[in-house]
């Protein structure tokens, strides 16, 4: 099994566990468990069309699977899976990927 460690704020939707167990072969298998397990949590990190969000990051191992094979990253056992929320902030037109139901962390309004 690997693990699928939660950023806090998405707690809510994995029963406050900070990590989620989860049997996969791939970064997209991993992920497609863990939906299974909490439904609720899709929404924050996938589009309608099933995209990954453009400010979720995945980390395997702590490497960014943008530069491995990206959701088709191979998992073995006792591998890690962070999930990375991108920090953002700053005046609404900035970030117009902002929107309501996300979970940025928020910084100090700036200009832009």
């Amino acid at each position: 099994m690997s693990k699928i460690h939660i950023p806090t704020p998405l707690r809510q939707y994995v029963g406050k566990q900070s990590t989620v167990d989860v049997k996969a072969a791939t970064v997209a298998e991993a992920m497609s468990a863990l939906l299974s397990q909490h439904p609720d949590l899709r929404r924050h990190l996938y589009t309608e069309d099933g995209k990954l969000r453009a400010f979720v990051n995945l980390y395997l191992n702590d490497e960014d699977i943008r530069y491995l094979q990206k959701e088709e990253t191979a998992v073995k056992d006792g591998d890690n899976i962070s999930i990375v929320p991108s920090i953002a902030g700053g005046a609404s037109i900035c970030h117009p990927e902002q929107s309501e139901g996300s979970w940025f962390l928020p910084l100090p309004l700036v200009k832009c």
